[in-house]
This record gives C-alpha cells, structure tokens and sequence, in this order.
C-alpha cells in the first residue's frame, strides 16, 4: 500500500528551517547597521534621507533586507497554513495568496528603492 502524497507542504524541512534562520541574522545585521548608521549621521532633512538611500552600500542591504523578511514572513506563514489549515484546496489558495501579497511586496518595495 503506496501513502497518499500530499498536495500542498509538507515536504519542506531543515532547508527552510536553516534558511529561516540566516534570513533572521541577515535582518539583525541590518538592523544594528542602521541604528549604528543613523546615530553617527542622522539626516535632518528630506534630501539626507534620500541621499543616504541613493548611496552604492544602503540601497542594496535594505533590497536585501527586505528579501530576507518577505522569504522569512513566507515561511512562517505557510508553516502556520500547513499546521491550522487541513483542507487541501483552502490550504493551497492561502498559500498562494500570501505568496502573491509577498510578490507585490517585494516588486513594491523595489519601485520604491529604485524609483525616481
């Protein structure tokens, strides 16, 4: 007798867990550089803040910050889907739509970095 698959998650594992983690210690990282940051040159005006985003280095640690917590957002969300959610069919359309929320997201955030 072959076991039923299931349709949607589990098959995720120490990967993700693991992945969480380091997204966790690349959030902190970020975190204590802009504190350390603005402490040692607070902008006081709308031009500081946009020339402190427009430098070569804080662009793209906040591009990558924000990777990080919308791929440690997705994982912590679908684990709770998987764990509360037991109808295959409802589990795979919130799984999905927090994906494409994070998507936006994401593609939001981008616009906003790199926009004018």
């Amino acid at each position: 007798m072959s076991a039923v698959k299931n349709p949607v998650g589990a098959h995720f594992g120490l990967s993700d867990w693991l992945l969480q983690r380091l997204t966790a210690v690349a959030m902190a990282a970020y975190t204590v550089f802009m504190a350390v940051l603005l402490l040692w040159c607070p902008p006081a005006t709308w031009a500081d803040w946009k020339a402190l985003f427009s430098g070569a280095f804080v662009r793209p640690a906040t591009m990558l910050f924000l990777v990080a917590l919308l791929y440690h957002a997705w994982v912590g969300v679908r684990d709770i889907i998987m764990d509360y959610v037991k109808p295959a069919g409802l589990r795979l359309a919130l799984e999905a739509a927090v994906g494409a929320t994070l998507v936006a997201y994401l593609v939001w955030s981008a616009s906003i970095l790199w926009g004018r």
